[in-house]
């Protein structure tokens, strides 16, 4: 059964995103995040969820955080339980293996995407205008064709139910300031870079990722970018196998790209989000089992 809702009745509920519930603890520099099964596409959160999704999640979060941890520090306290506030262990059945008691920062409002290749948002502008996030790339590119170089494309971070909206660099630098944006788009690079060449080793191409930064507050020192929330899950990049990989055609994928086209094929457009009887959008159990596949096998290859 699918994890929908946390019940943590004695626990302040902070903040609920698309997936994840957050809580505060009794130590005020540390939040619990807990990876439920929801899932969501199109920024529409689906009515039912996936079971063992935000185990499989938070275990793929807790292997990039230690694979890239010389790149950047990130906001991992714990995941084991036994070593968490005594508050948090009665909940035990509910938390084991999707919980991560995190330090707290303050978010950078901005969704730091690296786009590898082009697909997605990004394949459908470029159709249109040559063009990625407002971005001019070369003449002649195709479906799923692999970029030049990795390119740092931001979006705003929409609140629940919105959608988040691409934005040139430009603008992703006036929203946060320059000196910060540059420091967050060269270590979005080279995250992608380090995450990508491993999925290659695994036999996944790393098609595009999305990072969410914060920035830790210190006593007497500047403020410390480091990565926080999820990082490379299916939730939040593209992995395509690369064994019959061939650019100029969409590809077959581990992550919800499957989902995407579910809705698509339900007639769901920007507008429909609450459903086209206004009940939400509820997944067929093919889709949902579907679904929990592809997230497995992308696991699986990735940390086995």
């Amino acid at each position: 059964m699918a994890l929908i809702k946390t019940d943590l009745s004695t626990l302040k509920l902070t903040a609920q995103g698309k997936v994840r519930d957050i809580y505060a603890t009794e130590d005020p520099s540390t939040l619990l995040f807990v990876a439920t099964d929801r899932i969501s596409a199109y920024d529409v959160v689906l009515n039912n969820g996936i079971p063992n999704k935000g185990k499989i999640l938070t275990q793929l979060s807790l292997f990039w955080f230690n694979k890239l941890k010389d790149v950047i520090p990130n906001h991992l306290v714990t995941a084991n339980i036994n070593e968490m506030p005594g508050e948090i262990s009665s909940y035990s059945d509910q938390l084991e293996g999707r919980s991560m008691l995190v330090r707290k920062a303050r978010v950078i409002q901005l969704e730091a995407i690296v786009r590898g290749y082009i697909t997605g948002s990004a394949w459908s502008e470029y159709k249109k205008s040559g063009t990625v996030h407002g971005i001019s790339l070369p003449e002649g590119l195709v479906e799923s064709a692999k970029l030049p170089q990795p390119l740092f494309t931001p979006s705003t971070k929409a609140e629940v139910g919105q959608h988040d909206e691409n934005i040139h660099p430009d603008v992703g630098a006036k929203l946060i300031g320059q000196e910060l944006y540059d420091r967050v788009s060269s270590v979005a690079i080279k995250l992608y870079e380090q995450a990508a060449q491993h999925a290659q080793e695994r036999g996944l191409i790393l098609a595009d990722t999305k990072f969410e930064f914060g920035l830790l507050t210190k006593e007497g020192a500047e403020e410390e970018l480091i990565l926080i929330d999820e990082v490379l899950t299916p939730d939040s990049s593209r992995y395509w196998p690369l064994e019959g990989y061939e650019a100029g055609r969409p590809q077959p994928s581990f992550d919800k790209q499957y989902l995407r086209d579910w809705l698509t094929r339900k007639g769901f457009v920007k507008g429909l989000e609450r459903g086209v009887d206004g009940n939400g959008w509820t997944m067929d159990e093919d889709v949902v089992d579907g679904t929990r596949r592809r997230y497995e096998e992308a696991w699986e290859k990735l940390t086995k």
